[in-house]
């Protein structure tokens, strides 16, 4: 397993343990050329900030994870600027009144380089067809 968590004593026990098992699974997955998703996951105590985000996806990252799942306090816009490759959208899309539109505008702003501004006069566009 790789050295890691020189931080471990500052870690509770779960997330010693869920940060262990990303270890062990990216270790894995890489052996098997399988890509390992690292989860960003917030408690009820935990803080929601750009900084725990930002801070949890490099820990997942430099322990292996091959891609990370997590929230992101700004715009998608920014998040695109400033690196991420892509979106994992759920019921906010699925169960808007419009979420092929919304699919859509959101495609402008990952693949297309869209403002929020321009996603969204995009999607009223389309709604108002």
């Amino acid at each position: 397993m790789r050295q890691h968590l020189r931080f471990s004593a500052l870690l509770e026990e779960p997330e010693r343990d869920s940060l262990e098992t990303l270890c062990r699974a990216a270790d894995a997955g890489y052996k098997y050329g399988v890509p390992v998703l690292g989860v960003t996951a917030v408690g009820k105590e935990m803080e929601r900030t750009p900084r725990y985000f930002g801070t949890a996806c490099r820990i997942l990252a430099e322990l292996g994870a091959s891609f990370v799942k997590t929230y992101y306090c700004e715009d998608c816009y920014k998040a695109m600027a400033s690196g991420a490759r892509g979106v994992d959208m759920g019921r906010n899309v699925f169960q808007s009144a419009h979420p092929v539109e919304m699919m859509l505008a959101i495609r402008k702003v990952v693949h297309e380089g869209f403002t929020g501004k321009e996603a969204y006069e995009f999607y009223l566009d389309e709604t108002n067809k």
